[in-house]
């Protein structure tokens, strides 16, 4: 009787793997999940993943933007009117902040792409910082609009605005002006206050030196939605801000 064969790919098969799976077993990445072959696929499905999470968050923004539109259609003079009355140096900063906040993200999955801890922990930092002042200046912008009646509602009062005194159809337009904005703008920010949750525990992870040149996938991840989150106040800003820049006699308040 012929004795069993004991060639490496003949009892892979035999096992039930074939050699890739043999060279699995014997090459499983700690960071690797059982239900994937390798790294590589481990990272695509999650990157997958991700973009479909995304492809949803467009779809529910795409609503407010598609009402902001009708609106702006509609009402033309009164959303122009409207949007005189917000700060553009600030709306402008803020743009300026979430742009360098994109390039220090991308110089953070750079970092792990290259096993660079401190370059991980430097630049998540930044990111995290960016997006910190990104909210507090929101926060001293939405104070502006509280102070001067910008804030739809009963005591609704747009300073200087003598065409809403003598025409009231103007100023209920230029409340659904400024109810998209707190609504476009805190949903926004409500998604920056996430991304910045979840970039505190990339950071930690980065602390405990989790990321390696075969392993950076939660970082790139992550970057996706960061990123994201940025180019949704790359839309947002000229669309509120700039729609009054021709009015010389408002007010940027």
């Amino acid at each position: 009787m012929a004795e069993p064969s004991t060639h490496p790919a003949l009892t892979g098969v035999a096992a039930g793997h074939g050699v890739e799976g043999d060279s699995h077993a014997h090459g499983h990445h700690p960071r690797l999940q059982h239900h994937f072959y390798n790294m590589d696929q481990q990272l695509e499905a999650s990157t997958l993943g991700m973009w479909v999470f995304l492809v949803t968050e467009i779809m529910f923004f795409g609503g407010l933007f598609m009402a902001y539109i009708l609106y702006r259609y509609w009402y033309p003079d009164a959303w122009a009117a409207a949007s005189n009355h917000l700060n553009v140096k600030m709306g402008a900063a803020n743009t300026l902040v979430l742009i360098v906040s994109s390039l220090t993200m991308v110089m953070a999955v750079r970092s792990a792409q290259i096993g660079s801890v401190r370059g991980q922990i430097g630049y998540l930092i930044a990111t995290i910082g960016f997006g910190a002042t990104f909210l507090v200046v929101k926060y001293f912008e939405y104070a502006e609009k509280f102070e001067h009646h910008l804030v739809p509602g009963l005591h609704f009062a747009p300073p200087g605005d003598h065409i809403h005194a003598q025409h009231p159809a103007v100023g209920v337009s230029e409340q659904l002006f400024f109810s998209l904005y707190f609504i476009m703008t805190g949903i926004h920010a409500a998604h920056m206050v996430v991304g910045i949750g979840i970039m505190l525990i990339i950071l930690a992870m980065a602390w405990k030196k989790r990321f390696s040149p075969s392993y950076y996938g939660p970082v790139e991840v992550s970057g996706l939605y960061w990123h994201f989150v940025d180019i949704v106040w790359i839309f947002l800003f000229p669309l509120l801000y700039l729609l009054g820049a021709h009015l010389s006699s408002g007010h940027a308040g």
